[in-house]
């Protein structure tokens, strides 16, 4: 039919498929990602990753609010092997307590929440949820009364055994000796720590926005 009435065929449109870029701090402790997954009823799954590393700490709790989530920071902050230097979470209200915000500034960690709607800012925490309920939860009684012990079993051969493809397939632990001359010490951190530039944030992202701007021009 083009040919026809002397009419060029249009140009076909070439889809080139984005390539997704990818970013890894450079030192274990630069930013752990933190999320938070429902597993059941009253049953919710605390997860923290360094972005670094690959490296976990998982925990259970009954419930997602401010006192859970400060005790599940208490264990990251004891379980991780190197000192925390900032947390990445989303706009959960469990993260943006008072009194948790409180507890990162008195232990020196920096807070940065992601803007709404944007989880491929949180990428590895979200996938180490989709690797927790294919390989753990997938197979585990959820009822049963060791259930917690279970995991912290699943959390160690995560870290110490599990090569990743991510890693080159080196386990998480591998990677935080292979680093350990770059990693900073705790009191290094805590002296880089400025707690009058880590004002307390706000869920809600527009007001959170304008309260920050407000703030620069006192």
């Amino acid at each position: 039919m083009l040919r026809r009435h002397n009419v060029s065929r249009l140009a076909e449109r070439r889809w080139r498929r984005r390539v997704p870029h990818r970013y890894c701090r450079p030192i274990p402790g630069d930013r752990i990602q933190i999320d938070v997954c429902k597993i059941a009823p009253g049953l919710y799954h605390y997860v923290a990753v360094d972005d670094c590393t690959r490296y976990r700490v998982l925990g259970l709790f009954p419930r997602r609010n401010g006192i859970h989530t400060i005790a599940f920071l208490e264990r990251v902050v004891e379980e991780m092997p190197f000192p925390i230097q900032r947390v990445q979470t989303d706009r959960g209200r469990e993260f943006f307590a008072l009194s948790v915000q409180h507890w990162l500034k008195h232990s020196a960690i920096k807070f940065r929440p992601i803007r709404p709607a944007s989880p491929h800012l949180n990428g590895k925490v979200e996938r180490s949820h989709q690797t927790d309920l294919a390989e753990f939860y997938a197979t585990a009684d959820l009822k049963a009364p060791d259930l917690a012990e279970q995991l912290d079993l699943w959390q160690h051969a995560y870290n110490w055994d599990r090569p990743h493809s991510s890693l080159g397939g080196k386990t998480p632990i591998d990677r935080v000796c292979e680093l350990t001359e770059q990693t900073p010490l705790h009191e290094e951190v805590d002296a880089l720590y400025d707690p009058d530039q880590e004002p307390i944030r706000h869920a809600e992202y527009g007001l959170d926005i304008a309260l920050r701007k407000l703030k620069r021009c006192l």
